[in-house]
């Protein structure tokens, strides 16, 4: 873990027992002095490095009393595994990661392991299916099997099933297919999304009392959600987003204070959002977007004091958006969306004064670290996701920089004017308030919003002329306030020169650049050749002819527009000018 580069030198040494070499930059071929001189090693982490050219993975079998053995993430590195040999055994090997080595097919070597308990296959070109020894191995020899990660690969066919005690099993992103088995055993992190799965949710999920995380999003998994998911003392993940599930959410959320993330979008649920949900006291993200729930909007989750992520989009909600009371609501809060509701009423001041998460965010920006993205206290490998429209389009986020911030409140019935607290939320990166009824004028506080890259008011019925604060904020990279009844002239300068006509269509009243419609009010007279010429000596025209016909006899022709009012005719004739 720290910033060394180079080759490895030549190891001369035979005692060494345990070697990292881990997070460095580390470049040229893999050592192979270690296979001849470090004959001892039990422990062996050559992990995320820059290492290339080809290993094979048979040397390893030098080394008969390795216990550890890692060598992930070196992306120009790649490792021979020989299909037709598996004589070679590391007898003692416990440890294996093997995660972003460009294997392309499922080592034979580890039918003979006795003693497995860590494997990492993720991120490879593994394709077809999985041996039946694999299977039988996890079934009657690696009994004592902790952590499986075959994620992002090719594999196909039915779900391996990891022996009791299992806590991280991560099948994900492969071509799995047929429905979850019942005699699955209970891990304490079960990841099988972005497969084939379908069928339904089985029942035996009730009895993983220890379960920690269960991600069985992006399949096709149909039927309703089982009730008991919602009370298991244990969970702190629960990732269904993108399948057919249908039915309520379910409505008994115990106080067991685990829940992180509750992931529920993009299926067909409906109903309302169960009052429970206020127990999980330290949740961090709550998506329920694109279902048919019909609800009032919850104003009871203001009390969630670690809530960061509310996606509401895509259902049935109505009525006002209110304060529920809570001393300080939604003070993390930095990504809401209730877009594609039918909330109405007016935007309320107070409720946007709350969102303190989003008023100053410079201690993040600033970090010694740079950047952060969300992440579980328990640092496993699932990152928080969400879906969010950016610069007016559709983006997913799969990692979300905790200096993220946007509201997102269009396709509703809003009304009233536009709060000014808004300008308070001076780390906003988005707002959209497009697709509503809301009046009056935009506020001249909106000039705070210093990071601001994408402003979208249109739809709207605003009235009065834009602000020419605007133009102060320098990260603006999208606006959009057409279809409103704005006028006056559009303010120019900074990023505002970079906007074009779509920005501001559906104003009649609006003039200036970019639109053609000038600000001038005076009445356009009719062109006088004779007030031109009189203007400049050497007026457009007479330069036109000049270039025609010689600068010369431009000169001269000059002097004749300036005397006849009438020189076009004497210059087609002279110089064939059309």
């Amino acid at each position: 873990m720290n910033q060394l580069t180079g080759p490895i030198s030549k190891f001369s040494t035979y005692s060494l027992t345990s070697l990292s070499l881990s997070h460095n930059k580390f470049q040229g071929d893999f050592p192979n002095s270690i296979f001849e001189f470090l004959k001892y090693l039990t422990y062996l982490d050559m992990s995320s490095n820059d290492f290339s050219g080809l290993v094979n993975f048979s040397e390893f079998s030098k080394l008969e009393n390795l216990i550890f053995l890692s060598v992930s993430n070196n992306k120009f590195l790649s490792t021979n595994i020989n299909s037709n040999n598996v004589d070679y055994v590391l007898p003692n090997l416990g440890n294996l990661y093997f995660s972003s080595c460009s294997v392309t097919i499922f080592p034979p070597f580890l039918a003979k392991l006795q003693n497995l308990r860590n494997l990492d296959l993720s991120n490879n070109k593994i394709h077809g299916k999985i041996p039946n020894w694999f299977s039988d191995n996890l079934l009657y020899t690696w009994k004592s099997m902790n952590f499986i990660d075959l994620s992002f690969n090719q594999l196909q066919g039915d779900l391996p099933i990891p022996p009791n005690g299992t806590y991280y099993f991560a099948v994900s992103n492969n071509n799995f297919t047929g429905g979850i088995p019942s005699t699955l055993s209970l891990s304490t992190e079960l990841i099988l999304s972005h497969n084939h799965l379908s069928g339904t949710i089985p029942s035996m999920f009730c009895n993983a009392t220890f379960l920690d995380a269960l991600i069985l999003s992006h399949n096709h998994l149909s039927g309703v959600i089982p009730q008991c998911l919602g009370a298991l003392p244990d969970l702190t993940i629960l990732d269904l987003q993108v399948n057919n599930l249908h039915g309520n959410i379910p409505t008994h959320f115990s106080q067991n204070y685990n829940f992180q993330t509750i992931k529920l979008n993009n299926n067909q649920l409906d109903g309302s959002l169960p009052r429970s949900l206020s127990n999980c006291i330290i949740l961090e993200v709550l998506d329920l977007a694109e279902n048919n729930i019909e609800d009032v909007f919850p104003s009871w989750l203001e009390g969630l004091q670690e809530l960061q992520v509310l996606s509401l989009k895509a259902n049935k909600f109505h009525g006002t958006i209110t304060s529920f009371g809570a001393k300080h609501p939604f003070p993390k809060l930095r990504i809401f969306d209730v877009s594609n509701n039918k909330f109405s009423g007016p935007l309320s001041t107070s409720f946007f004064e709350s969102f303190q998460g989003m008023k100053d965010l410079s201690n993040s920006t600033h970090h010694p670290r740079g950047l952060l993205y969300m992440h579980r206290s328990s640092g496993t490998a699932y990152n928080d996701s969400v879906v969010v429209i950016i610069k007016g389009q559709s983006t997913e986020l799969v990692r979300i920089l905790t200096t993220f911030t946007t509201i997102d409140l269009s396709n509703n019935m809003f009304e009233g004017e536009i709060p000014h607290v808004i300008g308070e939320l001076s780390s906003l990166k988005g707002l959209n308030l497009s697709h509503n009824k809301i009046s009056g004028t935009i506020p001249k506080t909106l000039e705070n919003l210093t990071s601001l890259e994408w402003l979208d008011l249109s739809w709207n019925q605003l009235k009065g002329e834009i602000p020419m604060a605007l133009t102060n904020l320098n990260f603006l990279a999208v606006l959009n306030l057409s279809e409103n009844q704005l006028k006056g002239i559009i303010p120019i300068g900074e990023q505002f020169n970079t906007f074009q006509n779509n920005s501001y269509i559906g104003n009649p009243m609006l003039c200036g650049f970019p639109l053609s419609k000038s600000c001038d009010n005076d009445k356009e007279q009719p062109p006088s050749v004779f007030a031109e010429a009189k203007e400049s000596l050497f007026g457009w025209k007479a330069v036109a002819v000049g270039y025609g016909c010689g600068v010369v006899f431009g000169m001269f022709l000059g002097r004749l527009f300036i005397k006849t009012a009438k020189p076009l005719w004497l210059a087609r004739l002279l110089c064939g000018y059309t």
